[in-house]
């Protein structure tokens, strides 16, 4: 008597995968946030870019409308941290410095105002491994004082 043998049997579809989502999961995860946090900080930090290029923009701009350096001064740190504030840009300590040279100039001269603002932005809140929990930010603009107006 010869029997056949019997295939082995094989267990049913998916039985060999059990808990192979969770193994996928714990893979992946860690990976996905890592990604996530990234992304929101460099879209924080395109974001404060933006703010304290206005900032600049602003500070020059109000200098230029002064009639004196000392004026212009105060008039460009104030509206650079008015417009920092009013964008929620997280700083530590901006600070704004103002080329007034184009003061001394004789009306009738072309001549410039500078603002330079500078930031440090808090980035600690976001913990991503490897990267420093701020990040120094500078913005630059010039703007052009009236030619014929008087200077003192």
């Amino acid at each position: 008597m010869s029997s056949t043998p019997t295939p082995p049997q094989r267990p049913p579809i998916g039985a060999s995968e059990a808990g192979s989502a969770s193994v996928e999961l714990v893979i992946i995860a860690p990976a996905l946030l890592l990604l996530i946090s990234v992304l929101v900080y460099g879209g924080r930090v395109a974001v404060a870019n933006q703010a304290i290029q206005q900032a600049a923009d602003e500070a020059a701009r109000e200098a230029t409308i002064a009639r004196t350096p000392e004026q212009a001064h105060q008039l460009a740190v104030e509206a650079a941290i008015h417009t920092l504030a009013e964008q929620h840009v997280p700083c530590t300590a901006p600070l704004v410095t103002v080329d007034l040279s184009g003061f001394s100039l004789p009306p009738g001269t072309p001549a410039t105002v500078t603002a330079t603002v500078t930031c440090t932005l808090k980035t600690a809140d976001l913990a991503i491994p490897g990267l420093p929990g701020s990040k120094k930010l500078q913005a630059r603009s010039v703007s052009p004082l009236d030619t014929y107006r008087g200077r003192q």
